[in-house]
């Protein structure tokens, strides 16, 4: 039963989890997160060298604390895994660091791993994960983008966002608003009341040079700047303004895109499994609405389990897994830290001399 020590130090999440594949199953055998989210909410957004300080400070105590529950000594692990790409390159360093130390002091293979890559392994850390192929739509504070997966872990990008993603954009408009640092739990909670058809807003569309769109494409900067005209307006009339119908207004138009977009690009491609993961895919207008036109179009949608959505390190150490049981070796302890890398250059993380 393959073994793994994962960490996660990409943003302002600092994890630790330890990961066995037994029969083909995986199991979280212990997961620790701590949150930085009330130490940056006073700045509105994460500041990258606190964030590398907290790491610093938090990790050790959770790698000691998943040790402890699992029950486990280093010496029983077969690899350790951290992420290297993408991310803050400060907080990045942490995570590579501590997990290249570890696993030279115990001699044990590391895996260096692509960040989306380990979103895109939590989904199957659910109960019934779904098998290849299948559409991806992977949305989060810093990423929304449509991944075709496949057998032995093909990944093509299909659709992307060109400006702000959607996790970006619910941040963005939840400050408009005067509500709480992160954006997309406090946009939801407000909307639960509001009335979602009050305020019509635009499906911004991403434009080919040689005209018409990219179907497959997301922009959310159109929608941000008409939410501020919208406040601006409302405030300008000395309106009391509407804030729950505002949430609600932008909730369900960012839930339409998404969900139109992805069924789109999946019937397109003759996929009959979407896939949701990361943090916005938490939130519950979105996979109510995904669920239900899935159903009516005969398209079978999974989503990463709810305390998977978010960062966390098992999704890290899933990704690891999937690589040790494929045959990788692992990563040269020489690799280093990127702050933005492609998805579709992840084998190259596993070639020596490294990428970086």
């Amino acid at each position: 039963m393959p073994t793994v020590l994962a960490l996660e130090t990409s943003c302002d999440e600092s994890a630790a989890a330890v990961l066995r594949l037994n029969n083909g199953c995986l199991q979280v055998i212990a997961s620790r997160i701590a949150s930085q989210v009330e130490k940056h909410a006073q700045w509105g957004g994460v500041v990258p060298e606190v964030a590398s300080r907290l790491h610093v400070e938090a990790l050790p105590h959770l790698v000691e604390e998943v040790l402890q529950e699992a029950g486990q000594s280093m010496a029983r692990f077969d690899a350790v895994a951290a992420t290297v790409t993408p991310g803050l390159a400060g907080a990045l360093m942490v995570g590579s660091v501590t997990g290249r130390s570890l696993a030279a002091l115990h001699a044990l293979p590391f895996f260096g791993i692509h960040h989306l890559e380990g979103h895109l392994a939590s989904v199957r850390l659910a109960e019934h994960p779904p098998r290849p192929p299948y559409l991806v739509l992977l949305v989060s504070g810093g990423h929304t983008e449509l991944i075709r997966v496949g057998a032995e872990s093909e990944m093509v990008r299909l659709g992307r966002s060109h400006d702000d993603a959607a996790g970006e954009a619910f941040d963005k408009v939840g400050r408009l608003l005067g509500l709480a640092y992160p954006g997309g739990p406090a946009i939801q909670a407000l909307a639960a009341t509001g009335d979602s058809g009050r305020f019509s807003l635009p499906k911004g569309r991403v434009s080919k040079p040689g005209g018409g769109f990219h179907p497959y494409d997301f922009s959310f900067s159109g929608l941000k700047t008409a939410m501020l005209r919208l406040v601006q307006a409302l405030s300008e009339a000395d309106e009391d303004l509407p804030r729950a119908d505002l949430a609600a207004s932008f909730e369900q138009v960012v839930a339409d895109v998404l969900v139109e977009r992805s069924l789109l690009c999946a019937n397109d491609q003759g996929l009959k499994t979407v896939v949701m993961v990361g943090g916005v895919a938490a939130n519950r207008r979105l996979r109510e609405l995904m669920s239900k036109r899935g159903q009516e179009q005969g398209i079978e949608v999974h989503t990463a389990p709810l305390r998977y959505c978010t960062d966390n390190a098992a999704m890290i150490g899933a990704a690891a897994l999937q690589r040790l049981v494929s045959g990788v070796n692992g990563s040269s302890l020489e690799l280093g830290v990127a702050a933005r890398w492609p998805l579709d250059k992840t084998e190259v993380l596993y070639h020596s001399p490294p990428p970086f």
